[in-house]
């Protein structure tokens, strides 16, 4: 485990980001999506009306969160298994340039989550979640939805909280098959 945060060197175009969304893909990931006036809920395919003006991709190694400036996107990753190519680490900025020589800043500690019920009350319309995802942590043979804290070891802050997936004890994530070289 060698935890990395780290933004986008350069601002991405739509077709970069949709480029970059199947590269960081391996299975199972999942997408959350959100415009001004709706949510996507939490989805297994890039939904056909991507790209949202925000949204965040997710799967058991990494979160990448993007959001639109202007006509472009930038994204954030937070990863479990180290450095992204493309992406430069958040603590190289001169705000943490004493940190920055030490490679172990962050920490990441990995809790459940759960999803409220897809008839819960309190919300307007039903929640969604794909059926391949335990959103309640009660199969045991399904992955379970996470989530991921990054924390800075020298304060102990948490400064991200990514969403994750846990894996049933036997599986591993696997690579996703784009037809696209790594």
């Amino acid at each position: 485990m060698n935890p990395f945060v780290g933004v986008c060197q350069d601002l991405l175009t739509e077709t970069q980001l949709r480029e970059l969304l199947q590269q960081q893909a391996i299975s199972p990931s999942y997408y959350f999506l959100r415009w001004s006036h709706q949510v996507s809920g939490i989805v297994e395919n890039i939904p056909g009306d991507f790209p949202s003006p925000e949204g965040q991709m997710f799967n058991c190694d990494r979160e990448l969160r993007w959001k639109r400036q202007n006509d472009r996107y930038s994204v954030l990753v937070l990863s479990n298994t180290g450095e992204v190519p493309g992406f430069k680490s958040i603590i190289d900025d001169p705000e943490y340039a004493s940190e920055s020589e030490d490679k172990s800043y962050w920490k990441t500690e990995q809790r459940p989550a759960y999803g409220y019920p897809i008839n819960e009350t309190r919300f307007p319309r039903s929640r969604i979640y794909p059926e391949s995802l335990d959103v309640r942590n009660t199969s045991p043979n399904q992955p379970k939805l996470a989530q991921r804290y990054f924390i800075a070891q020298p304060t102990a802050t948490v400064h991200f909280v990514a969403l994750t997936v846990e894996m049933p004890n036997s599986e591993s994530c696997q690579p996703v098959l784009t037809g696209l070289s790594f």
